[in-house]
């Protein structure tokens, strides 16, 4: 044999392998520690009588970017009883000024902006990290500036992109975007190796199993 004919079949047969193993994949049953993890400490969540959604993520993350999408089409399709809301992290201090622009867009009663961000970001390549950077944004968003920065700036804005980082830290986040269901369960598509599919089966199980847990 040739070595354009065996390289030839070596790739064939990784590709078979690999398809394989992504069929049988997405035909397993979602199993913790393989497509989930349950977490040491269960935390306690808000939205009583509801299963809650906790999505952790940070504004300058690509894989956050690569993820929204799915995860907005998942939030959509979701029953009344569950209740989904969105955490920034800010790994480090010089990185907490995105968990502010995400609290203030949302006092601000903008957080139908909140895809335009990563876009911003991802796609126009702007690191959106220092105040006059973001201030300038959000003016080009239609925000009056000095209303933006009152609000970017206010202790209930900081304090809360502060909070959230306890919050993070209370769920053993180490890295995002990761998604914790009723306060007991994470998943993601890190943990999934990388399938945003399986990461979606997951949530969707995981969502069914709380809804369970509570009859």
């Amino acid at each position: 044999m040739n070595l354009y004919a065996t390289i030839k079949k070596i790739s064939f047969s990784l590709f078979f392998f690999s398809l394989i193993g992504a069929v049988s994949a997405q035909t397993r049953p979602i199993e913790e520690g393989f497509d989930y993890r349950v977490l040491p400490i269960s935390q306690a969540v808000e939205a009583k009588g509801k299963i809650e959604v906790v999505e952790f993520f940070w504004y300058g993350c690509p894989h956050c970017h690569d993820f929204e999408p799915q995860l907005d089409a998942w939030v959509k399709r979701q029953a009344k009883d569950v209740s989904v809301k969105k955490v920034p992290v800010a790994f480090r201090d010089d990185l907490l000024p995105h968990s502010q622009l995400f609290y203030a867009l949302e006092s601000l009663g903008k957080s139908n902006l909140h895809a335009k961000v990563m876009e911003t970001m991802h796609v126009g390549k702007r690191k959106l990290l220092t105040e006059p950077e973001i201030a300038d944004w959000a003016v080009s968003q239609g925000i009056e500036r000095e209303t933006f920065l009152k609000a970017f700036k206010s202790f209930t804005v900081t304090s809360k992109a502060r909070a959230a980082n306890q919050i993070a830290q209370a769920y053993r986040i180490d890295g995002v975007p990761t998604v914790a269901i009723q306060g007991k369960y994470i998943t993601s598509p890190s943990i999934t190796a990388g399938s945003k599919a399986r990461a979606i089966e997951a949530m969707d199980h995981l969502v069914s199993k709380a809804r369970k847990e509570q009859r």
